[in-house]
């Protein structure tokens, strides 16, 4: 048999790009959590507790708000004065002492809380917690999103990790061609070597297939209907998706996290959307419903931030808040300069459908999640239904009408469970499916 190259080279050069696109791609990285030094003889892990519990409603570390900013405090009064301004600030100021008069001058004599139950130690710790230096902000890393917008902005870097995978894509594709080149010629010495012939293709005469087909009048007719049924099925797919914008998301003008205030925070949806129990729309929360906690809430905790959303790009959205509504912050007060804020409208029916909110969520007593989807987990809010006349006619089918303190359907539900035979009626059997409900 006669000799065949060898070709191990070209798989070594395949196998080592592949190497190299592992190197390229391989980063390790590492974080050290730098501990705070406890300071003033107190435990700064348990002042961090005890000012979150007394003091965060008033008070930040480095920005002022209700009250002054507490870092370095330590360093601006004794603690023997610190002690009795937080057990009874207001029986300092009245014994005419100074520094309580003028902090309660300079802070439109705003009353401070007092604390009588907190101890000296528990001061102390506070004190320590708030004598801690200031963590400098981490470099953004790659691939973050963007603070200064909506959406997450493409870097440069990423645009030249795509253009790498492209071409990595593309090494492979031409080392598969290349491959099966070479395993071709491969074959042909083998068979040449062992004296076999590679018969060649024969065209046989006759009628071109196009021709035998086209005389087939059985063939023509399935062929025609096979293509008119097809085409039909596709136009109608196509159309009755016209206007249908499940799992719509558009990026807003200020991105609000629906995971962190319904999810985490377990705010109700209706102390927000208060209009969808008493009207037919749901409404825009106004930004004075927003002000009402971000007033004192300037900043997110750090264990809000994930991987795709940094600390840094949830408080640049508050500050975007505080333009809108003209909150100088440093000065704890409306400047009156407001900015329109254009939301992007992700729920629309057409025209020519009625939908009461009230209707549903108060006689009904729907949740909103029937609607809207899991919305305590969405970061970025988006049409969870359909909301299509089919998916509104079954919803209708299936549920039962509520009854429980219900007056309003007490007596036709008893005339209607009696005819239908059932103990529950469901929305349909009320009359949900007339068409006069939904379109008049």
């Amino acid at each position: 048999m006669k000799k065949v190259n060898n070709h191990n080279s070209v798989f070594k050069k395949f196998y080592f790009c592949l190497a190299l696109l592992l190197i390229t791609y391989s980063n390790s990285f590492a974080q050290d959590a730098a501990a705070p030094a406890a300071t003033m003889g107190g435990d700064p892990v348990a002042g961090k507790e005890l000012f979150n519990a007394n003091c965060a409603a008033c008070h930040k570390l480095d920005a002022k708000a209700t009250g002054p900013a507490l870092r370095g405090v330590a360093d601006k009064y004794d603690m023997s004065w610190i002690y009795k301004w937080v057990k009874n600030s207001s029986e300092l100021i009245k014994s005419g002492d100074p520094q309580a008069v003028k902090i309660f001058e300079e802070y439109n004599k705003s009353v401070m809380t007092a604390f009588p139950q907190l101890s000296e130690s528990d001061i102390d710790n506070i004190i320590a917690y708030t004598s801690t230096p200031k963590e400098e902000a981490p470099a953004a890393a790659a691939g973050a999103p963007a603070v200064d917008g909506s959406a997450p902005a493409a870097t440069n870097e990423s645009r030249v990790t795509n253009n790498l995978i492209l071409g990595a894509l593309v090494l492979v594709l031409l080392v598969l061609v290349v491959m099966l080149y070479l395993v071709n010629n491969v074959l042909r010495k083998v068979a040449k070597a062992n004296n076999i012939e590679i018969a060649p293709k024969e065209i046989k005469a006759g009628m071109p297939i196009w021709k035998a087909f086209v005389k087939n009048q059985f063939l023509v007719f399935v062929s025609v209907v096979f293509l008119l049924l097809s085409g039909a099925y596709l136009v109608y797919g196509f159309l009755m998706q016209v206007g249908v914008d499940q799992d719509y998301a558009p990026i807003q003008p200020i991105h609000y996290s629906h995971r962190i205030h319904a999810g985490d925070n377990e705010i109700d949806c209706k102390y927000c959307h208060s209009a969808a129990r008493v009207s037919k729309n749901g409404g825009i929360p106004s930004l004075n419903v927003c002000m009402n906690c971000h007033k004192n809430i300037s900043e997110v905790a750090e264990s809000t931030a994930t991987p795709e959303y940094s600390k840094a790009f949830y408080d640049e959205q508050i500050q975007k808040l505080y333009t809108a509504v003209g909150w100088d912050q440093a000065t704890q007060t409306y400047t009156g300069k407001t900015q329109p804020v254009k939301w992007v409208r992700i729920h629309n029916l057409p025209d020519f459908v009625y939908f009461n909110h009230s209707q549903h969520v108060t006689v009904a007593g729907i949740e909103c999640q029937t609607c809207h989807g899991p919305v305590e987990e969405y970061e970025i809010q988006k049409q969870f239904a359909p909301l299509t006349m089919g998916w509104c006619i079954d919803c209708h089918r299936k549920t039962d009408v509520k009854m429980e303190g219900n007056e309003y359907y007490t007596k036709i539900h008893q005339q209607l469970s009696k005819k239908y035979g059932v103990e529950k009626l469901t929305a349909a059997q009320m009359g949900g499916l007339e068409c006069g409900k939904c379109h008049y």
